[in-house]
């Protein structure tokens, strides 16, 4: 399966100068959990955000530079490249940036979404999940607290 996972404002906002643009420890953990010992399809800007590679993943990463070829990494030009480098009876995720969702809409089969209840200025975002091909089979809400800034809510959706 190939699984889109993200967290999107209200206006789909994703982040901004390739940051996010909030902090929800809970929504790391559950990525973290939904993703370790899986393979990560990422475009460049997004694998070069991280301080270094997250653990226990395979990191497929989209690019057009030629040379560009960051150690322990699969390195691709393309989203169909990347999904044929994972492999066909596991889940691979989908994990950003915008144009690589974008991109990797049309061969998603699971979005699990982290809905911020809040609208931010930003210069990346989250493809609109069209309810004709999308239906949510899953929503779990959580408040905000001392810890998480913004009320949010896991969606996870499959396509019809």
């Amino acid at each position: 399966m190939i699984i889109m996972i993200a967290a999107a404002a209200e206006n789909n906002a994703l982040g901004k100068n390739n940051e996010l643009v909030w902090h929800l420890p809970n929504d790391f953990k559950r990525f973290k959990s939904l993703t370790t010992g899986h393979h990560i399809i990422m475009g460049r800007k997004t694998f070069e955000s991280f301080p270094k590679p997250l653990p226990n993943r395979v990191h497929v990463v989209i690019t057009r530079q030629e040379n560009y070829k960051p150690e322990g990494c699969i390195v691709v030009d393309s989203i169909e490249k990347a999904i044929a480098v994972c492999p066909e009876n596991e889940d691979s995720y989908i994990i950003g940036g915008g144009e690589i969702y974008n991109l990797a809409l049309p061969f998603t089969d699971i979005i699990e979404l982290t809905k911020v209840h809040h609208t931010f200025e930003a210069d990346t975002f989250f493809p609109k999940i069209n309810k004709n091909e999308w239906v949510l089979v899953e929503s779990e809400e959580n408040q905000k607290d001392e810890k998480h800034l913004y009320d949010y809510t896991y969606e996870t959706y499959i396509r019809k």
